[in-house]
């Protein structure tokens, strides 16, 4: 009996996961490509296969194309600032300044707060006629910023709210990975004449690619799944009057929930899953191979900066003599 509780043990204390996941998770999945194929009537809860023609119906819909178009400029403009920031915001912590733990625990409020909330404060802000920012510029004679009615500003707005939420998120993800450089690769930097910029780009940077890999690929999904914020941002939740900030997930919620058509919103979530799946590989093979190709440059850095380091050390004890 000794034996087999050895074997079975470890597998029942993470059977509970792998049960809820099977039930809440992986059925659903399952269940939603089915009816995806399906005419769905939702009075007898079952439906009609019909093959294909939801997926035809869904790309050959202009809102479907707009859709996707708005969702890759909000993604664009959310994600490519966010890292950016979320690298310097991280590189801040990561120095000797007072009271880290504070400003730490900081930067993750923004995080912590409810999507609503933070809907209607950045709606206020960015109201067309007397938001926060349209006053302000009108006080300095400039005229307002059409930011419901026209594309491109109202993708900036949204992109703006997304930044809020989750640029602290990923700059603790990046504080860790940062914590975990040796620091004996910055003393030997030092030693060598390089500044905190260079530190940054030659031992910092190299050394975060398997964290960016990471941070790159989950902003990719939550970016390209982006719901809240776009539904909270006028009080209808239907991506403006001409679709300005339509995204791919109000589409689908519209469909499903307004139009009560399962199936062709089963259809649009599967194609989803498949663009989100490509950027996603396209994404890791990308960073993979750069990743690959620093490694043994890496290896070599890491092999001088030891020799380095303890160059140092053996100058400073011969100087404290």
């Amino acid at each position: 009996m000794s034996k087999w509780d050895l074997k079975i043990s470890p597998y029942l204390y993470i059977s509970p996961f792998f049960i809820m996941f099977i039930v809440v998770g992986l059925f659903p999945i399952a269940y939603t490509a089915v009816i995806s194929f399906m005419d769905w009537d939702l009075v007898r809860n079952r439906g009609e296969f019909i093959g294909f023609d939801q997926y035809i119906w869904i790309l050959t819909q202009p809102h479907f194309w707009t859709a996707l178009r708005n969702t890759f400029s909000i993604f664009l403009l959310s994600s490519i600032p966010q890292l950016i920031l979320a690298l310097f915001i991280a590189a801040v912590l990561d120095r000797n300044i007072r009271s880290k733990t504070f400003w730490r625990m900081s930067v993750l409020v923004p995080f912590v707060v409810a999507p609503v909330a933070v809907g209607l404060i950045f709606t206020a802000i960015f109201a067309d006629n007397f938001g926060l920012v349209n006053t302000w510029l009108g006080n300095l004679g400039l005229p307002g910023i059409p930011w419901h009615k026209d594309v491109f500003w109202s993708h900036v707005a949204i992109a703006t709210m997304v930044n809020y939420r989750w640029t602290g998120y990923n700059a603790l993800i990046l504080l860790a990975a940062m914590q975990a450089v040796n620091r004996e690769y910055y003393e030997a930097a030092t030693v060598d004449g390089a500044g905190p910029v260079r530190q940054f780009f030659s031992i910092t940077m190299p050394s975060l690619r398997p964290t960016l890999i990471f941070v790159i690929i989950t902003s990719t999904i939550g970016g390209l799944q982006i719901f809240d914020e776009p539904r909270v941002f006028d009080q209808f939740g239907r991506g403006g009057a001409g679709q300005q900030w339509l995204t791919i997930t109000l589409y689908l919620y519209d469909i499903g929930w307004g139009q009560w058509n399962f199936g062709r919103a089963a259809a649009m979530a599967w194609i989803l899953f498949v663009i989100i799946l490509g950027i996603g590989l396209i994404n890791l093979l990308i960073t993979r191979t750069l990743v690959r190709d620093e490694g043994m440059r890496r290896e070599i850095t890491k092999r001088q900066a030891r020799e380095l380091a303890k160059q140092a050390r053996q100058g400073i004890k011969e100087g404290s003599r």
